[in-house]
C-alpha cells in the first residue's frame, strides 16, 4: 500500500509547488508532475504513474483538474485504476473512490457523461437534418484514394510477401474499405478469407 501523488501544471512557467506541499502533508510517498496542458490523457508523467501503482495504491491530487479535463477522460482513468484495484482521492472535491460516497459520485458522472453524448449526438443530427433541407448539406467528403499505391501493395499481398494486416496499415485502410476495394479492382486472392494475415 502506496501513497501516490501525481500534479499537473499546464505551464512551465507555472508553479506547481502549492500541488507538491499538499500531497507531501497527505502523505505521498512519490510524486509524478507533468507540466503541460491536460487535454488529453497522453502525458509523460501521468502514464509513469500510471504504469508505477499497484494493487491497493491509493492516487491522490489536489482536484479533478490535475488529472482529467472532462468527465469522460475521469470515468476512463477511473476505471483504469479500478481494474489494478487501485484507489483515487481528490483533495479539493473531497472524492474517495474507495467509499461509498465516492462511488455514487462516479454513477452520477458517468450519468451526466452519457447525457452529454447524447446532447451532441442529437444537435449534430438537428444540425445535418436543417443543412438537408437549406441544401447546404452533401454528406462525408469521400477518403483520398491511390489506386497506384493500393495496387502496389496488394500485389505483395497476393504473392505471399506481406500479409492483409500489414498491406492495411502501409494503406492506413480499415478492413472493410480494404476489401472493398479489392472487390472493386477485382483483385481475388484471400478475399474470402478476410482473416487471413
Amino acid at each position: 500500500m502506496c501513497k501516490i501523488g501525481y500534479a499537473r501544471v499546464s505551464t512551465i512557467e507555472q508553479n506547481e509547488a502549492r500541488q507538491i506541499n499538499a500531497l507531501k502533508e497527505l502523505g505521498c510517498e512519490k510524486i509524478f508532475i507533468d507540466k503541460q496542458s491536460g487535454k488529453d490523457t497522453n502525458r509523460e508523467q501521468f502514464n509513469r504513474m500510471r504504469n508505477y501503482v499497484r494493487e491497493k495504491d491509493t492516487v491522490i491530487v489536489t482536484e479533478y483538474s490535475r488529472l482529467a479535463r472532462n468527465v469522460k477522460d475521469l470515468l476512463s482513468i477511473v476505471e483504469e485504476f479500478r481494474t489494478k484495484k487501485v484507489n483515487l482521492i481528490s483533495v479539493k472535491e473531497n472524492f474517495n473512490t474507495a467509499t461509498p460516497q465516492g462511488n455514487l459520485i462516479l454513477t452520477i458522472f458517468a450519468g451526466l457523461s452519457e447525457f452529454e453524448r447524447e446532447m451532441i449526438i442529437q444537435r449534430q443530427r438537428e444540425g445535418i437534418a436543417i443543412a438537408k433541407r437549406e441544401g447546404k448539406y452533401h454528406g462525408r467528403k469521400p477518403l483520398p484514394f491511390d489506386e497506384a499505391a493500393f495496387r502496389k501493395e496488394c500485389a505483395n499481398w497476393v504473392n505471399g510477401s506481406q500479409t492483409a494486416v500489414k498491406t492495411m496499415s502501409k494503406l492506413n485502410m480499415k478492413p472493410n474499405r480494404f476489401y472493398k476495394k479489392v472487390k472493386e479492382l477485382g483483385i481475388t486472392k484471400n478475399v474470402k478469407n478476410k482473416s487471413a494475415v
